[in-house]
């Protein structure tokens, strides 16, 4: 799929050009700058959980707690949102202790749970004295309420969340019906020295009704595009999402 740069005189005003796949199962929204794509992310996220919480007793929000995803986070705490009804969980978790500072959880409380989103009931996926395969069973049981919401980031290397292609059992987790799976991260410089993780799958990601993949800089923007184009499924985790069946919104900045 070939998605055209904003160009002429739109280039020089903070616009999102809006471009749909051909395939209907993914769309890219390019923002002029990282000012725009902060609140137009925020904005989709946060009307697609207004308008669950509309039909919905409580709705379901998961998070990628990297850095890609700060602003964004801190943008959607302001939203004016019944947050004590919505539960908020990860996509992924490196297996630390919720309370380290490195642990994805420690980075979503500080940039989400505050504001009007301090009341939203948060759901970590390790805590002190679980074993990994409790921490996976219980992350396996909250997510039989599917997301309403998921918002992944993409590095430029390929992972998506905490799922890396070059891990040694990327095949087991890519290809697994679980929501959840437990593996060690490659070692590579985007991954150490954090090597036990446990991560949302691409079925698992598929769930939810909307996934909000936050993109950045021109390595990404190629490999959505790759993945749009329909590479095999080993290709890379974003093409195992897209092969998942995955309501994808994908948000740009150059």
């Amino acid at each position: 799929m070939i998605i055209p740069m904003v160009t002429g005189p739109l280039a020089g005003r903070p616009i999102t050009q809006h471009l749909p796949d051909p395939a209907g199962v993914s769309a890219l929204h390019v923002h002029r700058d990282l000012h725009v794509w902060t609140w137009a992310s925020a904005v989709a996220i946060a009307g697609e959980l207004r308008r669950d919480l509309q039909a919905s007793p409580r709705t379901r929000l998961i998070v990628d707690g990297s850095g890609t995803a700060v602003p964004v986070l801190q943008a959607l705490a302001r939203a004016p949102l019944d947050w004590s009804r919505v539960d908020v969980g990860l996509t992924d978790e490196r297996w630390l202790h919720p309370d380290d500072p490195d642990s994805k959880a420690a980075l979503v409380r500080r940039h989400l749970l505050r504001d009007h989103a301090a009341p939203a009931r948060f759901e970590t996926l390790t805590s002190a004295g679980r074993r990994i395969e409790d921490a996976l069973a219980m992350a396996n049981a909250h997510a039989q309420q599917a997301p309403n919401v998921a918002v992944v980031t993409l590095g430029d290397d390929g992972h998506l969340a905490g799922l890396f292609a070059d891990a040694p059992d990327y095949a087991r987790v890519v290809t697994s019906r679980q929501a959840y799976a437990s593996f060690d991260a490659p070692t590579s410089a985007s991954a150490t020295p954090w090597s036990r993780r446990l991560t949302a799958t691409p079925w698992g990601l598929a769930r939810a009704r909307l996934v909000v993949l936050l993109l950045h800089g021109p390595t990404q923007r190629a490999l959505f595009e790759a993945a749009a184009a329909g590479e095999s499924e080993g290709a890379s985790p974003l093409v195992a999402l897209h092969h998942a069946g995955a309501a994808i919104q994908a948000h740009w900045h150059p």
